[in-house]
């Protein structure tokens, strides 16, 4: 006999563990504001309802403090595979190859008994490991009839839009189990491209909000006074950075030779990829909205302000109308789940891998460590576990969400990693909990965007920039748009030490490399 009793005892128990252990099902979006969550409430929630996401909520918890560790797509997604900052886990930057032969809360759940697979963006330059079964965009992915890449390598193209494809791919999946492995608790990262850049609706949903005037941030026309030095540098401005055909979706081919100021750099890589049929929808919606808007700026009718205001809502109305199909098809997973006898043992966590600026501050994007990119969504539903309605106002991070798989699975969470089980917030256990945050951000310039590092606390922020040796420290509760650096005001003196000892104690704590690296 090739292995032993005490071996054959430990499949057993795993088999046995497996079966009243909980499924997972992961639903992730990219860039996800929270204001676009009417859940969260806020001046968009009557606009722009998302009732699937907040089903979940009412069904669950909405954690109010939820934050990234560095605000950018890859290096989001590493954290929360590994349960570690950045420079521990290697990924720092988009670009970076994540070590696929290193530690995952996939990994350890496949390891344990579960059923796993990844469905959809990955971006991670690597194949994925842990995972039963697998089919990922590449890089950044397709919103219209969209490329996936398939465990054996092969790159298949399937006709339609991208959200809801991922979806298809995800319930094709769960039905398949069925017949393989219904014995086994279920890990499902169904993982989304929208909303990410470039807000291309689903076809269904053009001009869902074409009547609807979009709220204006107070900070759109931010001046970036009273802050660091860097935020004036930034390329990331509706104003002067949003590409006309691009992000505006105005092609070259329908100006009829009106002149429109920089950048237009990228061209219409998503409208190139639509067939016939999909160009005739798109352009009977878009074309004459563009040609008014046209003949407007040519003569003269439009100054910079009313310029911007126009491109805000272009954005903001494409930006919603691509979160809409996330929505909808969170509704189609929760509705299996509920067809399908699922939902009692099934937790269902609905997040994002960061925010994202919606004309905050004049900026489109993420990077910053200030709140619109800093936050990420966190809505968790775990029957008989977690209090329906319930919001938590414990700081968490993603780095804590490996840790939490890993509690509920009932698996030993490794010293290594970084983050915490939030398990004993779902039951309003909080006394113990972290009062502080640290945030990094290590890209090169992207964006005109500088490696800047800081901590958060309830109230208070500071944030580190090592190029010119700038802080910049901002009372929240004061000052909830973070107008103005208070690092140098006399009664912040005290509180400005306080927290640079944190920031120093929590960069030795996680150790955190030197700025220069």
């Amino acid at each position: 006999m090739k292995y032993g009793y005490t071996y054959l005892a430990f499949l057993i128990g795993i088999t046995l563990q497996a079966t009243e252990r909980p499924n997972i099902l992961f639903l992730f979006s990219d860039d996800h504001a929270i204001k676009t969550i009417s859940a969260y409430g806020g001046p968009l929630a009557k606009v722009a309802p998302t009732p699937n996401i907040d089903r979940l909520a009412n069904e669950g918890a909405l954690f109010l403090n939820s934050f990234c560790a560095n605000s950018i797509c890859g290096p989001s997604r590493a954290t929360i595979l590994t349960g570690k900052h950045s420079h521990i886990n290697g990924f720092m930057r988009n670009g970076n190859r994540f070590n696929p032969d290193q530690w995952t809360v996939a990994k350890a759940l496949q390891a344990s008994g579960y059923h796993t697979s990844v469905i959809g963006k990955w971006h991670l330059n690597t194949n994925p490991q842990g995972f039963d079964h697998w089919e990922i965009l590449p890089g950044q992915g397709s919103y219209y009839n969209p490329v996936f890449i398939q465990m054996d390598g092969k790159r298949k193209r399937f006709e339609g839009y991208a959200t809801d494809i991922t979806t298809d791919k995800a319930i094709a999946w769960l039905e398949k189990r069925k017949k393989e492995a219904n014995q086994k608790p279920f890990f499902l990262m169904c993982q989304h491209k929208a909303p990410h850049r470039t807000f291309a609706p689903a076809l269904r949903h053009l001009g869902a909000y074409e009547n609807v005037e979009i709220p204006e941030p107070k900070t759109l026309f931010d001046n970036y006074e009273n802050r660091s030095s860097t935020l004036a540098k930034n390329e990331m401005e509706i104003d002067r950075h949003f590409d006309w055909a691009y992000d505006v979706k105005i092609r070259k081919d329908e100006r009829g030779g009106v002149k429109l100021p920089k950048p237009d750099r990228y061209g219409t890589p998503e409208y190139s990829r639509m067939n016939p049929m999909q160009k005739t929808k798109w352009n009977s919606y878009f074309s004459p909205l563009n040609q008014e808007f046209l003949r407007n700026f040519s003569r003269g009718k439009m100054t910079n302000q009313d310029v911007v205001r126009w491109k805000y809502q272009r954005y903001m109305r494409n930006y919603l109308s691509t979160v809409k199909a996330v929505d909808e098809n969170v509704g189609r997973m929760l509705e299996y789940i509920d067809k399908n006898n699922l939902t009692k043992n099934t937790i269902v966590i609905y997040s994002s891998d960061q925010g994202f600026f919606l004309g905050e501050h004049g900026w489109y994007d993420k990077r910053w460590m200030f709140e619109e990119s800093f936050r990420m969504p966190f809505i968790i539903r775990w029957p008989d576990t977690i209090k329906p309605g319930s919001k938590p106002v414990a700081l968490i991070q993603n780095i804590d969400y490996a840790p939490t798989f890993l509690d509920i699975a009932k698996i030993n969470i490794p010293k290594e990693v970084q983050g915490r089980s939030l398990i004993n917030l779902f039951q309003g256990k909080d006394k113990s909990w972290r009062q502080s945050l640290y945030y990094s951000y290590y890209e090169l310039g992207e964006h005109a965007v500088p490696q800047h590092f800081g901590v958060r606390t309830a109230r208070h922020k500071l944030m580190y920039f090592p190029t010119n040796n700038e802080w910049n420290l901002f009372d929240l509760q004061k000052d909830p748009y973070e107008l103005k650096s208070v690092h140098s005001e006399p009664v912040y003196e005290k509180k400005l030490d306080d927290l640079k000892k944190e920031f120093y104690r929590l960069r030795k704590h996680f150790n955190a490399p030197d700025f220069s690296e």
